[in-house]
């Protein structure tokens, strides 16, 4: 008997950012915070930049742009 696992990418629904770090909440309810010195695009840009974002695969990752910055949520992980 085999048993069928469905593996589903958990979706970012939210993005914050603060001095430091970017916090990006999950439909699932977690919440990550990364610390922004890990993407030198995110940690140099402005707050405007940073929040020019959009979700891309509904929400399995993140994209900036202007900064030509891509994030994949399951890479944070």
């Amino acid at each position: 008997m085999s048993i069928l696992t469905i593996s589903k990418s958990p979706l970012a629904i939210d993005v914050r950012f603060d001095e430091a770090r970017m916090y990006i909440s999950l439909e699932d309810g977690r919440e990550l915070s990364i610390p922004l010195e890990w993407f030198p695009k995110l940690r140099d840009a402005n707050q405007e930049a940073l929040l020019n974002f959009r979700f891309i695969g509904g929400g399995e990752g993140i994209h900036w742009e202007s900064l030509d910055e891509d994030i994949l949520v399951t890479n944070l992980l």
